[in-house]
């Protein structure tokens, strides 16, 4: 028997017995296939490296088996095809044809052979796609190779409330071949992301990551995620928040000289690119601790830098290559791309320069910004477990206050082991590789965030002039007892954190986040497949019915500390929830804050004939306008008087 059939024939009946003979369930039989094939097509890859096309007679030298007599004659052929274009079809392909054509004579088992091919390939195209209807979860019907993705050209926001509509509160649809599981249950999702955290604790994978993208908080999985997060929790207290304010202060000043130069004009203006550049200096200035002023100068080589990354379209050919062939995404990381490397590069150097600065100046002379508290932590070794890391329910605070508790007690708590005590010490410092990364993810999440945030905040008052007013009334009030905003007197504004917080139901930034399936599990009596990701609708949830009467309108009043107490927390998502939530919202509520809070002192902002009625929204990545926020903007004639702007909050 020749070698290439010979091998044809081990794979088909090592798949063949994978997929006949009973396993615990079909997911894992499926998996063990898979596995199997991989198996192969890493071999397969080292020879093509090589230049060997033709070596897939060495990927295989095992004993000689007998198929079982009732094995069709088909599969055997078909099986090895399967496998090997399960993963690699267009190299292979060309390497068994050129094998076909050298070494069989017979044109009868050359036609067998190519056509056996041809139905691999058709077989690759689909075979994935009876994962979630194994499970009971319905979905819309895939095409070959790219499953679903056609349905999210226009973005993903509203598709998430057609899909759940039709096909329910748990419903799912493929991303090019990877299953996707929808879960809009709010049970689900409070086992999923607090109560099952350990079954579901990694974000998405995403393969084709490079430096400094792969070292953020974002892409890192399991123990590296835990011991990172563990050591960044603490440079994000309430404490460390206090030092922030005088960076953001800083850059409230530019923000509202250019907003008095549109007044002067007394012409529409888009206020969400306005935002965008206050938000670039904010970033720049926390995360990076360099200067920048967008504001006036756009072409910066950060804000130059920083807008290339941003420009990234999710629809290119590229990835649907690598949609439809997953296998190929870590190629991504080593394809020359002079655009992302010389963005990666510009970053990485920039913030090792800072890096080298800091360490070379007295401690008195460092800037206090988000980069030298991660610096900060390799002397300090404070880092806080597990239980601590979900910032949106200030857990992290608990830990601090539990520690304080116990020094003031005498020490009561220096006798615990230190996998007991709320404040541990790190096993290992963040390396500069990390803390290169979660400088960048600090700028990635906060800059689009917080800039499409302030701007849907001021459309929205702009379109409810009652509601700005209340709102002129409290910041007036606030200015006859502050002379200016910081991280703890702001938390008096309650009407401005229920503006804030209506928005971001109305227009959450993040409003998808997902979670990968490590293990084969049930959810509230709901099958998850492992390899399936999970999403989380949180644009949908926040405009759910049962929860929202009339959802579509803009009322502050939703969040009164009453109407909180009576909804389920697991129907408002805007920092996500458990251990995974955002690690930076108390910073992003602070930016906001201080900037809404001048802003609302010194203008009026009213809408204009430019002003978009309903907005256009992009939603590929984040949430945000499609084509900006038109707006127009007035000089208040008065900032208020002492005593007589007292605001009710019924």
């Amino acid at each position: 028997m020749h070698a290439v059939p010979f091998c044809c024939s081990v794979l088909g009946v090592k798949v063949w017995n994978f997929l006949h003979f009973p396993q615990t369930n079909k997911s894992f039989q499926c998996n063990n296939v898979v596995c199997l094939c991989e198996a192969l097509l890493r071999q397969h890859i080292c020879h093509i490296r090589r230049g060997n096309l033709c070596s897939i007679t060495t990927l295989s030298p095992v004993p000689f088996y007998t198929l079982p007599a009732h094995t069709p004659t088909l599969f055997v052929s078909l099986s090895v095809s399967v496998s090997l274009f399960i993963l690699s079809p267009l190299s292979l392909s060309l390497s068994l044809f050129s094998l076909s054509l050298s070494t069989f004579s017979s044109l009868s088992l050359f036609l067998s052979n190519l056509s056996s091919l041809s139905l691999s390939l058709s077989l690759y195209a689909t075979f994935p796609y009876s994962a979630l209807a194994r499970c009971g979860i319905r979905h819309p019907k895939p095409s070959p190779f790219f499953g679903n993705m056609f349905l999210f050209r226009q973005g993903f926001f509203g598709v998430h409330t057609d899909l759940i509509h039709k096909y329910g509160r748990v419903c799912g649809y493929y991303l090019g071949r990877r299953p996707v599981v929808v879960v809009a249950d709010p049970d689900m999702l409070r086992q999923i992301m607090v109560k099952d955290f350990s079954t579901f604790p990694n974000r998405m994978t995403i393969r084709s990551a490079t430096k400094p993208m792969s070292d953020c908080l974002l892409m890192l999985r399991n123990e590296h995620w835990k011991r990172v997060r563990s050591i960044l929790t603490p440079s994000f207290s309430a404490a460390k928040m206090k030092e922030m304010g005088p960076l953001i202060n800083m850059a409230t000043d530019t923000l509202l000289t250019n907003l008095l130069g549109h007044v002067e004009s007394a012409e529409s203006f888009d206020i969400h690119r306005c935002f965008g550049c206050f938000t670039m200096d904010v970033i720049a200035s926390v995360a990076f601790g360099t200067q920048v002023d967008s504001q006036k100068d756009p072409d910066d080589p950060f804000v130059h830098h920083a807008q290339k990354f941003f420009s990234f379209s999710f629809f290119r050919p590229i990835m649907f290559v690598f949609i439809a062939f997953p296998f190929l995404a870590p190629l991504a990381r080593v394809i020359p791309n002079k655009r992302r490397d010389e963005m990666n590069n510009f970053f990485i150097n920039c913030i090792q320069k800072i890096i080298r600065q800091r360490d070379e100046q007295p401690v008195e002379e460092r800037r206090r910004d988000f980069l030298q508290l991660m610096l900060d932590t390799r002397s300090t070794k404070e880092c806080v477990p597990l239980e601590h890391f979900d910032v949106v329910n200030h857990a992290d605070e608990l830990a601090h206050t539990h520690d304080s508790g116990e020094q003031e007690n005498g020490g009561a708590g220096s006798h615990e082991s230190p996998n007991r005590r709320s404040v541990q010490t790190q096993k290992r410092m963040m390396s500069e590789d990390e803390i290169v990364g979660q400088a960048f993810v600090f700028f990635l999440a906060g800059y689009e965030t917080s800039s499409n945030t302030l701007a849907f905040t001021c459309y929205l008052l702009a379109l409810h002039p009652e509601c700005q007013s209340k709102l002129q009334a409290e910041v007036d009030d606030f200015f006859t007892r502050y002379d200016s905003p910081d991280y703890t007197n702001v938390q008096d504004l309650k009407y401005l954190d229920m503006v804030i917080s209506e928005a971001l139901r109305l227009y959450p930034p993040g409003f998808r986040f997902a979670r990968d399936v490590d293990e084969d599990c049930m959810v509230n009596g709901q099958f998850l497949p492992k390899g399936a990701t999970l999403e989380i609708p949180a644009g949908y949830l926040h405009y759910d019915p049962e929860y929202w009467p009339e959802p579509e309108k803009f009322i502050p009043e939703r969040f009164t500390a009453e109407a909180k107490a009576s909804r389920h927390p697991f129907v408002y998502l805007p920092f996500g929830a458990g251990p995974r939530s955002c690690v930076g919202m108390r910073l992003a509520q602070l930016e906001i804050k201080m900037a809404l809070v001048h802003v609302f002192r010194k203008f009026n902002i009213v809408a204009s004939t430019d002003t978009k009625v309903p907005l256009e929204l992009k939603s590929h990545t984040t949430l945000g306008p499609k084509n900006g926020i038109y707006v127009k903007i007035t000089k208040r004639e008065t900032e208020g008087e002492p005593g007589k702007h007292k605001v009710s909050l019924t």
